[in-house]
């Protein structure tokens, strides 16, 4: 119950500034965990109370979803998710996992510094996610070189990500300084310190070092753009 209220609250305040994408993710995971408390409530006026609240939240999340459908099919949408220094609840699931709809068979990554271990396992828990899309079949990164073990574990990455279908391709630049994710159904998301924007925890087995949920951020901005006339990536 506790989660329900604070995801529907955030889902509020995200809605009332206009970051209607983000909103709606929101909206829908505390509805269904609203939806859970009353399964396990008996009949009676908190039940009824709660399903009142639950109608409500959908009529809302279906106005938002056909608002967000519509801006993306009449031109360009732009969103900014700003994280604060020390933030928390970032993990990436929740912050790519919508952009996820089934339509998506690319993804194309820029970020120069997927080098040391650490960017590394967080490219493989970015790839972990889409794999779970079920209809990504290649992913595409350009980064920096740093070593022959990093292209040794990269390597590792793409066998392991063709027992599940998907080609890994990797490509490697002197040049490349901006961080950006392009989805094969429009979306860019653009990501000031690429994916490597989690503190380290305190050893690794402390609270969040697996669920990055629960991991501090470092201060950091992400801009998120849709066009509907995206050429997808080949």
């Amino acid at each position: 119950m506790e989660s329900a209220v604070s995801l529907l609250r955030r889902a509020a305040e995200l809605d009332s500034g206009e970051k209607y994408s983000e909103a709606l993710v929101c909206y829908q995971e505390g509805i269904q965990l609203l939806i859970g408390v009353v399964k396990t409530l008996k009949d009676g006026e908190r039940a009824s109370a709660l399903r009142e609240q639950i109608t409500k939240y959908m009529d809302r999340a279906e106005i938002v979803k056909q608002y967000v459908t519509t801006k993306k099919a009449t031109g360009p949408h732009h969103e900014r998710i700003s994280i604060a220094e020390n933030a928390q609840g970032f993990g990436y699931e929740r912050v790519f996992a919508r952009f996820l709809d089934g339509s998506v068979t690319h993804v194309e990554i820029e970020d120069p510094y997927i080098r040391n271990t650490h960017q590394i396992y967080n490219f493989l828990r970015f790839c972990e996610l889409l794999v779970t899309a079920k209809s990504v079949k290649k992913i595409l990164l350009t980064t920096g070189f740093e070593s022959e073990e990093q292209r040794s574990r990269l390597a590792e990455i793409g066998s392991s990500l063709k027992g599940h279908g998907i080609d890994l391709t990797v490509t490697y630049s002197e040049t490349l300084h901006d961080r950006e994710i392009r989805f094969s159904n429009g979306w860019t998301v653009k990501i000031g310190r690429g994916l490597d924007y989690f503190k380290a925890t305190k050893g690794r087995f402390s609270v969040g070092f697996c669920n990055f949920n629960l991991r501090l951020c470092h201060e950091t901005t992400i801009d998120i753009y849709h066009k509907s006339d995206t050429v997808q990536v080949k």
